[in-house]
């Protein structure tokens, strides 16, 4: 993102204002920014290299190119160096692609704060827009503001009863590749794993605008009781992201929606698997549309985010 100013506010749940707006601010989508996704999130396929590769008919950029903007719009008013906070929920409504060399426009405001178990979350929902104006992401991200970030996540503060995320599969459907009407719920989707490094961690989390934080500095991690520097849940939002469009192909951009909450920490370094099991399907407007319970692993087989998906064939 092209900041277009750095915040000064600290980072504290009760500066925060109920409605406050951030933006509007537009930036190109050039060749560089696009690189720079594909390194962060090591994720190089063609369709955002090559107009003739692309099922849109010109390059186009990673799908999740712009949710890190869209979570990190609040540092246009709030210091980046201040905030201790820990990204909690994430959601994702995918609409249109954006594509090389274009203009777009983020804004975004705080919907909701409140007291939960002694902890102060805050809601935002933010969207991009392309330069015609048509809607290519929306956002709705759940953060706690200023809290000690290790005793949050041993707590598993995160957790979702209603409709719990088991990881089960039935290993006789074998595993799906590319999303079929046919497919039956059970059905595990082709995995995806990433071994996570501190360069494309420090990158994804803003180094090069010399913001520190607990994901790009050893010293800010360790003050929160970490033994190394955190991956952003964000960044586990583009492992997951990935999955899906390879999954759903041209469908995601399009139709693809989800909704992803954090329960652990990945630590730099660790190597993360991103998985899905299909759960159910319905019929909108004659349209298959396929729903996935979604979630990443550690080496230790520990849930590390869990979440819901769904996106037309």
């Amino acid at each position: 993102m092209e900041f277009p100013k750095i915040g000064k506010k600290e980072g504290l749940y009760e500066l925060i204002e109920v409605p406050e707006k951030f933006g509007p601010i537009s930036y190109k989508i050039d060749d560089n920014i696009i690189k720079k996704y594909a390194f962060v999130q090591d994720d190089y396929n063609l369709w955002y290299f090559s107009h003739d590769a692309s099922p849109f008919g010109k390059r186009i950029g990673h799908a999740s190119i712009l949710a890190n903007d869209l979570l990190s719009l609040f540092l246009t008013e709030y210091d980046p160096s201040t905030i201790r906070g820990l990204h909690t929920q994430e959601e994702l409504w995918f609409e249109n692609p954006v594509f090389e060399d274009e203009t777009v426009t983020l804004e975004g405001e705080y919907v909701d704060k409140y007291i939960k178990r002694d902890k102060g979350y805050v809601v935002m929902n933010a969207e991009a827009r392309g330069e015609d104006g048509r809607v290519l992401l929306k956002h709705r991200g759940v953060e706690i503001m200023r809290v000690h970030a290790g005793s949050v996540a041993a707590k598993n503060t995160a957790k979702d009863t209603s409709d719990k995320v088991t990881g089960e599969y039935d290993p006789a459907l074998g595993t799906a590749e590319t999303a079929k009407e046919n497919l039956v719920p059970g059905t595990l989707i082709k995995p995806l794993s990433k071994h996570t490094t501190q360069d494309q961690t420090s990158v994804f989390s803003f180094v090069g605008k010399h913001f520190v934080n607990i994901h790009n500095n050893l010293a800010a991690a360790k003050e929160t009781g970490m033994e190394r520097p955190v991956v952003q849940g964000q960044q586990q939002v583009g492992y997951l992201t990935e999955m899906l469009t390879n999954f759903f192909g041209k469908s995601w951009f399009t139709s693809g929606w989800e909704k992803v909450k954090f329960l652990r920490p990945v630590l730099v370094g660790e190597t993360v698997t991103a998985k899905g099991v299909i759960k159910d399907k319905t019929v909108e407007d004659g349209k298959t549309k396929l729903h996935l319970e979604i979630w990443v692993e550690n080496e230790e087989q520990q849930m590390t985010s869990v979440g819901w998906a769904s996106a037309h064939v």
